[in-house]
């Protein structure tokens, strides 16, 4: 009987879910409920699966709104009818129009116009499938009105968008912070009204007695309207069935391809080889996911093609047959990847690819499959209020000064029982409770796409994002339940500096390099010694100081050992507590056998009986538990986040527990097993994930430690990675490159290598505007070298601020003038280029100077260079108030353990973290003045009454300690060392040159 109905998905509107409208419809006494959201139909499908859950009859559509005004409700009457209101609603997201008075003909669709529209637009004419709404109050009206001699043409609409006063209350706060007003002048037409709340049945029946065939008209509507979906680990594949046109012609492909990729991946095949092969592809024909990979396969080829580097990573990784494809470089024979991660029979779902490519060529490879495809969205994403958030935004429409909201974000209570705000306070933090979690905004998911058989619209609308390519209004859980599976195209600048850097060895060297033949990396002994000893700076997953800890600690010498490191890092290791564990049974056989649960120690003996990765929640569950195969894997997705039925999880735990106890595990080993479980499943990476990890890393390595010029200016050029810019410039010079200021005849926005010589881009300068450096690029690249200052004056229209800036970064050295005599040259011309960069009618003339001996010192100059570049060039040393006394260096700190010492150190990063009683901790990375690298430890007390803050050079007093082979200090004091004044501001400025 109710058709309107609206969920959280009409975007601060809206205030509770999809399933809520079902149960509250239950709840109500109706055994059918409509769910019409405003612009959008993004609930329709969990809807739909709720109703049918709940054996409730539901019925879809879409309330078309212009802002809040209803212009017209579309119901649909079968899934021709929900395409059709899709791709309507999707035509005018795209282009941003609003709709019309009038709806377009619908075949299989019906369309309801609210009354009082109709009365506004005097609608006489009405097509067979288009009704006209009456809403409970207004049926007053229709007694009195014309309308009511058509009652064949009539229907309830009652919009159904609250259930309680409080929901109506938390709706006015969300239209107050969509439209950034405060709440008391919010305008009545921006908002519902509290009527819209779902009556009882009885009481509906009872209000629609004298107008009884509008229950009989909407009944028969509703009885009309069926759109129908499957759900679950029964539906059908919704993706692409067949790549080539026909699935037998997908698999005889699938095979011939498999065939053409064995000698360069296996140039000599076993039969343990063959076996694997056609294992998986009698599984993948089996489960009906030829054209999956047959789909991720053409994408990585087209990237082949176009000389694009990339990096396929996900449980696709432990397959035989996307190596084979070249979709990922991962062999999985070498690393006995577990092949039911990747696929077994009781898996519903495609193995996961995630393929990642430069960001600067990820766009064309979407819209390379936009283009390849027929039926391609983007996967949406709902972004939800967070808690601070909400307060702060609720405060504003509450009109809170912002002192007191900046009390309440940081408190998360009342500033005070005596504050006369307090009721505000209290009824801030009470509705941000409520707005918490629910959808704020549709989003892009980071790297999913949809390749459908059918059209997209089929299962929802899609809007048009600023990038351009259509995305729909579902995430991936729902888009997995309706058999819709993603491909994964991300981008990740790990990937653009190994390309880049690629590129600059083939442009400076003239080498032309294999990146992807990573086995000859592997055995390379240089480079396992450089991860042996942590010396990875730059390098993709292990560079940072935790990472570089445990390759020391491990003393990680080949690839196998950093794929267990790579996924021994990740947070839920470290914090089951079994990181530490790990490392000690890495050195010592006897504590294996001595600490490792035999059971798990079976299940695991590569990794010493620890859970290191993803399929080890699945084989501990399996194995150790008794849960099945399909029941491991759903506890494994559900533990990453990839499910949100807390009662299947739940349900799943009770099962791990008996199936423990069926085994005879003892109660507390099965509750420790459970707790490592729990604590690390969800942070842990997948084997074949860690091993992709490992090969990137491998080949930044082998670029960083062969070809280092190259790979740290294309780190730098690509963001940098774990540290800031001037870190990387200082390894470089300690690599030998020698560091050019950016120039006016030789920089680009990015740095540019010439051999030896790396000249900063001009995108360090923080206050030159991108369009003077693009201005002054094009120029030189059309006319040459600038010739001198005027020469630069008169070909680039940038502004005197501009120029000046120039200078002082000694842009203009190829003149061989001081930059004083420039900017005194500079200010003293006539017919100057305009602040705003236009170029004058004359050419620039300056006026003949005499000027007197001007120079500038060392020290000036670190300055200056620290403040337009933001971070200095040297170690700063040298600006220290008092001179170091002689002092040890980090070379000798491995013959000095155990003992108190004092290193002086420039600070490069510091990780700020707590204990597990909350209290504050400090790790943090320093260079010593001969750019060698230290880290130090500061525990609680140290840390809360010796902070590490800011940049400097720091006095690091400590005793030396060495965990496996990694050297720290253990710090007991920290001093941040004095600068001198900076000599700029302490002498007079020099005057201008008079005006005339």
């Amino acid at each position: 009987m109710l058709l309107n109905g609206h969920s959280y998905y009409s975007l601060r509107y809206g205030t509770f879910s999809e399933e809520a409208l079902v149960d509250l419809a239950l709840e109500k006494g109706y055994d059918s409920v409509g769910l019409t959201d405003i612009n959008t139909t993004s609930g329709v499908l969990s809807f739909l699966r709720y109703a049918q859950e709940k054996k409730v009859k539901a019925v879809v559509g879409i309330d078309f709104r212009n802002r809040t005004r209803c212009q017209f409700v579309g119901i649909a009457l079968n899934e021709n009818g929900y395409l059709e209101l899709n791709n309507f609603l999707a035509e005018h997201l795209h282009a941003r129009k609003p709709f019309g008075s009038r709806a377009p003909v619908f075949t299989d669709a019906v369309i309801i116009y609210p009354f009082e529209n109709a009365l506004k637009e005097d609608l006489t004419s009405l097509r067979a499938n288009e009704y006209i709404g009456i809403g409970l109050n207004e049926l007053r009206k229709l007694s009195l009105n014309r309308l009511a001699k058509t009652p064949e043409k009539l229907v309830l609409l009652h919009p159904v968008s609250f259930r309680s006063k409080r929901d109506f209350n938390t709706h006015r706060l969300l239209r107050a912070i969509d439209n950034n007003t405060l709440l008391s002048k919010l305008d009545s037409e921006e908002q519902g009204e509290l009527s819209q709340q779902m009556p009882s049945k009885e009481m509906l029946y009872e209000q629609l007695q004298d107008v009884d065939f509008l229950i009989e008209n909407t009944r028969a509507l509703m009885a009309s309207a069926c759109v129908r979906f499957a759900f679950g680990p029964k539906a059908p594949s919704q993706n692409l069935d067949s790549y080539s046109g026909t699935i037998h012609g997908d698999i005889q492909l699938l095979r011939k391809l498999c065939r053409d990729g064995l000698p360069y991946r296996y140039p000599s095949p076993s039969k343990a080889l063959e076996e694997r092969i056609e294992k998986e592809l009698s599984l993948i024909e089996q489960k009906q996911f030829v054209s999956y990979f047959l789909i991720n396969h053409d994408i990585v080829q087209y990237a082949q093609k176009r000389g694009f580097h990339y990096v396929g990573r996900g449980s696709g990784a432990n397959s035989v047959v996307a190596y084979l494809l070249r979709i990922t470089d991962v062999d999985p024979l070498e690393l006995d990847l577990y092949f039911e991660r990747f696929m077994n029979e009781h898996r519903s779902s495609p193995p996961d690819f995630d393929i990642d490519f430069c960001w600067k060529e990820r766009n064309e490879i979407i819209s390379y499959i936009f283009s390849r495809f027929e039926h391609v969205a983007l996967l949406g994403s709902y972004v939800t209020f967070q808690k601070r958030a909400v307060i702060r935004e609720i405060g504003k429409v509450f009109g809170l000064p912002k002192e007191e909201i900046d009390q309440l974000v940081e408190t998360l209570r009342p500033l005070s029982l005596e504050h006369p705000n307090e009721t505000l306070h209290k009824l801030v933090l009470n509705y941000a409770s409520y707005i918490h979690g629910l959808p704020n905004y549709l989003s892009i998911h980071a790297g999913g796409i949809l390749i459908s058989r059918k059209p997209i619209h089929q299962f929802a609308s899609t809007f048009m994002p600023p990038k351009g390519y259509r995305t729909v209004q579902f995430d991936m859980h729902i888009a997995e339940a309706v058999g819709l599976f993603k491909f994964d195209i991300l981008s990740q600048r790990g990937v653009s500096k190994i390309q880049e850097a690629v590129a600059l060895v083939a442009q400076n060297k003239g080498e032309k390099l294999d990146i992807h033949q990573v086995d000859q990396f592997k055995k390379d002994p240089l480079l396992n010694d450089y991860l042996r000893r942590g010396d990875c700076m730059g390098c993709f997953y292990i560079e940072s100081p935790a990472m570089r800890m445990l390759l020391q600690k491990l003393q990680t010498k080949s690839y196998i050992e950093l794929v267990a490191a790579s996924s021994i890092i990740r947070p839920g290791v470290a914090q089951s507590g079994m990181m530490n564990e790990y490392i000690l049974r890495h050195h010592d056989p006897q504590r294996v056998k001595e600490k490792a649960h035999p059971a798990l120690l079976n299940i695991m003996p590569d990794t010493y009986g620890v859970m290191v990765y993803q399929e080890d929640v699945i084989k501990v569950a399996h194995l150790f538990a008794g849960l099945s195969l399909a029941e491991a894997d759903i506890l494994r997705r559900a533990m990453s986040g990839k499910s949100r039925s807390k009662a299947e999880f739940m349900a799943l735990e009770r099962r791990y527990f008996e199936g423990c106890a069926e085994r005879k595990h003892p109660l507390s080993v099965a509750q420790e097993v459970w707790k490592q479980i729990e604590s690390f499943a969800g942070y842990a990476f997948a084997k074949g994930h860690s091993a992709s990890y490992a090969i990137e890393s491998y080949q930044s390595l082998y670029l960083r430690v062969y070809y280092p010029l190259e790979y740290m200016t294309a780190v730098l050029n690509n963001g940098g990675g774990f540290y800031s810019p001037e870190f990387y410039l200082k390894q470089l010079e300690k690599l030998g490159a020698q560091i050019e200021l950016p120039c006016v005849n030789h920089s680009v926005q990015l740095n540019v290598l010439r051999e030896n010589t790396l000249y900063l881009g001009l995108m360090y300068l923080k206050e030159l505007e991108d369009r003077a450096a693009q201005r002054i690029v094009q120029d030189r690249m059309q006319r040459g070298p600038f010739k001198s200052l005027t020469d630069f004056i008169d070909r680039v229209p940038i502004s005197t601020d501009q120029i000046s800036l120039l200078i002082r970064i000694n842009a203009f050295r190829f003149t061989h003038k001081s930059k004083h005599e420039l900017l005194w040259q500079l200010y003293s011309y006539r017919n100057l280029p305009k602040n705003n960069g236009t170029v004058p009618l004359f050419a620039a003339t300056a006026q003949p100077l005499e000027l007197g001996h001007l120079d500038t010192n060392a020290t000036e100059e670190t300055f200056e260079l620290w403040e337009l570049l933001g971070f200095p060039l040297s170690l700063t040393f040298e600006l220290l108030r008092s001179p170091l006394p002689e002092h040890i260096t980090v070379k000798t700190i491995s013959d000095l353990e155990g003992q108190y010492i004092t290193l002086y150190g420039y600070l490069v990063t510091v990780k700020n973290t707590k204990t597990h009683k909350g209290e504050p901790m400090q790790f943090a990375t320093f260079l010593d003045r001969y750019t060698e690298v230290f880290d130090t430890v500061s525990f609680p007390a140290i840390a809360q009454r010796y902070p590490c803050r800011s940049r400097g050079i720091y006095r690091c007093y400590g005793k030396v300690v060495n965990s496996f082979n990694h050297y720290s200090l253990e710090l007991e004091q920290l001093e941040k060392l004095d600068y001198i004044q900076d000599p700029r501001y302490s002498k007079k400025s020099l005057p201008k040159p008079a005006k005339n």
